[in-house]
């Protein structure tokens, strides 16, 4: 797998032939090389292996030609039939859809012929219904077979023009254009003088801004046609944004009207929007096929609405799927599932598909491996055979020891574990590894620098300091005797006292006011991003400012008072009510968690127990599922929700079934999280081979193979320490401490920060960096620092060197200790040539180390 082997057109992973390659190129010179030509023999090596990364996608498309279509049976309309058109300015989006013998649907609405009857009472405008007067109407569908499919449509309330309702019909209309888009004037300070509330989450202050404080400058009542909102619009005027609609449209008529009828804000008391919904919500669809959705509102006396030309559309992959503002999907040549999210006035409501592998008649159909009981693997494979993708064959035992070793621990395998694992014959030994790895203390030490980092865990000036390192040595003790995950949250969003007393309470002077910690516990612990509901009403969840209001009010009673050490101060809940006031109505509201009904406390009660309560009630349903997530993400490579701790309906999980089910069983065993753990490793899909065959190369998202990833800072710094015997020495640590040891990050070390080790900063994962860059190259290929670890006199390399021992035997353990496998043959050979042929054997051997530390093999776990 470097630079000279990859291709992104491959189509399997091979293996590295590292020091084969760099062995030949040695061996071909016709002189022993210089110290000179090794560095550029390693430049052209490192800025190949760095290109090579650049050019791989991170998915590969496959180009197969669409599944095959059974002949369609019948046709039918899918549209809600009890849906009317009232009023001038309601709309029908027609779906057709055909029926196949093999239980197959295919949307045919822009397929078919549709005739209207009698004429007058409606038209078509393509599949979209425009009513002309009241009445009652049929249209009628043909497909080319000359099936067909009727349905009957009723147009009342076209004598009436009813008044234009500002936040009804003229908000949305700014949202789908997006006018009132943070880049435009939904942004803070507006654009060029006119601002509008963000998403039209604020329609009485939109109104105000036209109405009141625009008059004459944007609107004209005595010419409407004439008025700069219309005019730059459809860009007669001069417009940043440009054209956003065509004059005439259906929202310019609604827009012009608006303004003819004094520009009326509408009725306070007017029906209550409760919900949308997408049809289909789900549909299995093959390979750069399309769907027209439509899209209905459902109101608080039941009445139902089509707002599909109103709701705004979003691919949540744009790779695999393009939606446009009709709410046509078009699918890309994937393989997988897709989600598309509608908006519309603060509802959201979320259209999947799934994208199945084509495959002809004659083509077997996937066998899947014996799931054996894992609740895992058999919803795993049950997603799998829906699309039709095959797994890859189980991982080798060298391969399962290295990874399971890295994911666990966060260390390479050492000598005498890979030579006891290659000589254990038990059936059941991947179990045994398991079980000691988790009884260790190096899974303690990984596990909490997890932790440690994304609950904030810095330390305050420039040394070490005492309560970040009780912090987290609290933080591995818990993990270490495997504290229940919901006794673990309850001890710190609820912590009292001093740093000495009780560790946890360091997360509050980490996170120093309340909107932090409301954002960072409902972020780490629920997967809930809220930050946006503090200013308004969440773009893509339904979220209020309300709802976050009540979230903080858990944390308005938490007060600080100084100790003798003003860095270390204790933290307490005062005496008092918990509220906290609503921007949007000014009212003070009490605790509720989201989704949750009021908690009247008394004063004396400390809201944040309550809070704690609510959040690891089994019954919460964002508490497991937030860090099961978390945690598959850390073994797989990729969350089935994907940023890992955005939990929302807009943003679905690949695999709904298995997250749920992973919840259930989570709660089931009283929060284990070592037993969460076990369920995932000891799972097929976690053991599978990240060797792709060609019908699983574009999954991504399904886990038909391994997804290799490189390895963390911390992780990869303890694995050059450990190959070359040269262990990094931080200030004030004792010696042999690992990186992924270390209580804090704030320790200098230039290796750790080229890698992307995360500041701790912030709750988010994300701020780790997992990206390779030429800086990464260029530190491996010939810093001071990996330079000085590879030709110290106390190191490996000089030790082999001075090593008795045959050359075989010798590269045989650089092999194991590096990649934990033995060398195939040709890099066996490759290498003995090479360390032969060398007078100064030092040096080789040097050479040698550098050429594992920087191939793919070691740098990924896979």
């Amino acid at each position: 797998m470097d630079g000279a082997e990859v291709s992104p057109a491959s189509t399997t992973r091979k293996r590295p032939q590292h020091a084969t390659v760099r062995a030949t190129f040695l061996s071909q010179s016709c002189h022993a090389p210089s110290r000179m030509q090794l560095i550029m023999a390693r430049l052209i090596f490192t800025i190949g292996f760095t290109l090579a990364l650049a050019i791989l996608p991170e998915s590969l498309q496959v180009n197969a030609a669409n599944r095959p279509v059974s002949a369609i049976e019948s046709i039918r309309f899918d549209h809600t039939q009890d849906l009317e058109l009232s009023g001038r300015d309601a709309r029908l989006q027609l779906l057709v859809t055909g029926s196949t013998a093999d239980g197959e649907e295919v949307d045919l609405s822009h397929q078919v012929t549709l005739e209207a009857s009698p004429e007058g009472i409606i038209t078509l405008d393509g599949s979209l219904v425009v009513p002309l007067a009241d009445g009652n109407a049929s249209v009628i569908a043909t497909n080319e077979a000359g099936q067909t499919a009727t349905t009957k449509i009723t147009v009342k309330k076209m004598g009436n023009e009813a008044l234009v309702s500002f936040p009804d019909k003229i908000v949305p209309i700014f949202t789908k254009l997006g006018c009132n888009g943070g880049g435009c004037h939904g942004k803070v300070a507006g654009q060029n003088g006119f601002r509008l509330s963000l998403l039209g989450f604020g329609p009485k202050e939109d109104h105000e801004h036209l109405a009141s404080e625009s008059r004459g400058r944007r609107i004209s009542l005595p010419n409407p046609y004439g008025s700069l909102l219309l005019l730059k619009a459809i860009n007669a005027s001069s417009h940043c944004g440009g054209q956003r609609l065509e004059k005439d449209s259906h929202e310019y008529r609604i827009m012009r009207r608006w303004i003819s009828q004094g520009m009326p804000y509408g009725e306070e008391n007017t029906n209550e929007l409760v919900g949308i919904e997408v049809i289909p919500q789900h549909r299995r669809m093959a390979s750069s096929a399309s769907q027209q959705l439509t899209v209905v509102a459902r109101y608080a006396d039941g009445a139902k609405e089509d707002i599909t030309r109103a709701a705004v559309f979003e691919s949540n992959d744009p790779s695999m799927a393009s939606v446009n503002d009709q709410g046509l999907v078009n699918l890309n040549e994937v393989v997988g599932d897709v989600a598309v999210m509608t908006r519309y006035q603060g509802h959201v409501s979320v259209f999947q598909a799934d994208i199945p592998l084509s495959r002809t008649a004659e083509e077997a159909t996937p066998s899947y491996p014996d799931p054996a009981g894992n609740l895992i693997d058999q919803l795993v494979w049950k997603k799998l055979e829906s699309l039709s993708v095959p797994t890859s064959e189980i991982c080798d035992d060298n391969t399962f020891l290295r990874r399971i070793t890295l994911d666990l621990a966060g260390r390479l395998p050492t000598l005498d574990e890979v030579r006891a694992f290659q000589s254990d014959d038990n059936s059941q030994k991947r179990d045994a590894v398991i079980e000691r790895l988790l009884a260790s203390e190096d899974y303690a030490d990984y596990f909490a620098s997890k932790w440690n980092t994304i609950l904030r865990n810095q330390r305050q000036g420039g040394g070490l300091r005492f309560a970040s390192m009780a912090f987290h040595h609290w933080i591995r003790e818990s993990i270490y005797q495997n504290k229940p995950y919901d006794q673990f949250v309850r001890q710190i969003v609820a912590a009292s006292g001093s740093v000495a007393s009780h560790p946890p309470v360091v997360w509050y002077q980490q996170v120093p006011d309340t909107n932090q910690r409301i954002e960072d516990a409902a972020q780490l612990f629920l997967g809930q991003r809220v930050q946006c509901a503090r200013c308004h009403h969440h773009p893509y969840e339904k979220w209020s400012q309300a709802d976050y209001a009540q979230l903080s009010a858990f944390f308005t009673t938490v007060s600080k008072k100084s100790t003798a050490d003003p860095a270390e101060p204790s933290f307490f809940s005062r005496i008092g009510g918990a509220t906290a006031r609503d921007p949007s109505s000014g009212q003070n509201l009490g605790p509720a968690g989201l989704d949750a009904d009021d908690i009247l406390l008394a004063p004396h009660e400390d809201p944040r127990m309550a809070f704690a309560d609510w959040m690891t009630d089994p019954k919460n349903p964002f508490f497991a599922k937030a860090l099961v997530n978390r945690y598959w993400k850390h073994f797989l490579g990729r969350g089935l929700v994907e940023p890992e701790d955005d939990l929302r309906v807009t943003n679905p999980p690949s695999n709904p079934e298995l997250i749920e089910a992973m919840a259930e069983n989570f709660i089931r065993y009283g929060f284990d999280t070592k037993s969460l753990i076990r369920l995932i490793v000891q799972s097929k899909t976690y053991q599978l081979s990240s060797n792709a065959k060609a019908d699983n190369l574009g999954d991504k998202r399904s886990y038909s193979r391994y997804y290799p990833k490189r390895l963390q800072a911390e992780v990869l710094l303890d694995a050059i320490d450990r190959v070359t015997l040269n262990a990094t020495r931080f200030t004030g640590m004792p010696q042999g401490v690992r990186a992924v040891a270390l209580p804090d990050t704030g320790f200098d070390s230039y290796f750790l920060t080229v890698f992307g080790r995360p500041q701790s900063s912030t709750a988010c994962e994300c701020e780790r960096s997992q990206e390779a860059n030429l800086s990464q190259s260029l530190h491996l290929l010939n810093s001071e620092e990996i330079q000085g670890k590879l030709s110290a006199d106390s190191g490996r390399a000089a030790k082999l060197a001075a090593d008795p021992r045959e050359e075989a035997e010798k590269i045989t353990e650089l092999y194991l200790l590096a990649l934990g496998r033995n060398p195939d043959e040709a890099e066996h050979h490759a290498s003995i040539s090479y360390v032969s042929s060398k007078e100064n054997k030092r040096e080789a051997y040097e050479d040698l180390i550098w050429s594992l530390i920087n191939s793919k093999e070691f740098l990924f776990n896979h």
